[in-house]
């Protein structure tokens, strides 16, 4: 019976490994572009990226990247949140799904608060008309885009639609969350180091948020116990390492 339920522990202790593992390497990766932040190292790379972009502007691209960023705002995300929310209340019955979508989207306001007045870095220009106000590091717009539409596509990938429908959103959902963040390089809303660290901390909410959502799904379909199975998961590969590690 404990080999049994050592089986099934199996895929969510690596699951759970692995996800960790990611996070904590993008953690790491934010560290680092804090640092360099504060020491003025960002300068070169962001006036780089910036002047090719400023290279290819024109009138039809500024109305393209206007109606792109908007995909992005805090008003638009919201107004889908409650389309998703009343959809897997009456649709799914997925109750923790809900919840734990609740906790992404709102926590990655609450996360992106708080670092933008941790670092109060200042924008590259304010403008009001497309929701360049505030500090600028992280970006709001590209961590909000890649948590709500990165949920969306793991909503998506756990359905039961066609795998051809499964992949092409999946392309569509990530062309859509660069876009909304090369959109607000081009309009002069965010420097790219600021995108890159909105990308980099969405991942890393976005990572816990699914964890937790995975790990609380097992642990109320499943009839094993996941903290005492996981322990002896664990603890048999330890010892089946050591064995051939010893030989």
């Amino acid at each position: 019976m404990e080999a049994t339920d050592n089986k099934k522990a199996s895929f969510p202790a690596l699951l759970l490994i692995i996800g960790l593992g990611i996070a904590s390497l993008f953690v790491w990766f934010f560290a680092e572009i804090a640092e360099d932040l504060l020491e003025n190292e960002l300068v070169r790379f962001d006036d780089a990226i910036i002047s090719m972009f400023e290279a290819v502007e024109t009138s039809t691209l500024d109305s393209i990247y206007i109606i792109i960023t908007e995909l992005g705002s805090v008003w638009f995300l919201m107004t889908l949140s409650v389309l998703v929310i009343l959809l897997l209340w009456f649709k799914a019955k997925d109750k923790w799904g809900i919840l734990f979508f609740i906790t992404a989207v709102g926590g990655s306001g609450l996360l992106t608060w708080i670092l933008k007045h941790t670092y109060e870095r200042g924008r590259p220009s304010i403008n009001e008309e497309i929701d360049a106000i505030g500090f600028s590091f992280p970006s709001g717009h590209s961590m909000g885009s890649l948590i709500f539409y990165g949920f969306i596509a793991y909503f998506i990938l756990r359905s039961s639609q066609k795998k051809i429908i499964k992949y092409i959103s999946m392309v569509v959902l990530s062309i859509l969350i660069i876009l909304i963040g090369t959109s607000r390089i081009y309009l002069g809303a965010h420097y790219p180091s600021d995108v890159i660290a909105g990308y980099v901390a969405g991942t890393i909410w976005l990572i816990l948020c699914l964890l937790a959502l995975e790990w609380v799904q097992w642990q109320s379909n499943s009839q094993v116990r996941p903290v005492y199975t996981l322990r002896n998961f664990l603890v048999s590969t330890f010892k089946s390492v050591k064995q051939k590690l010893g030989k």
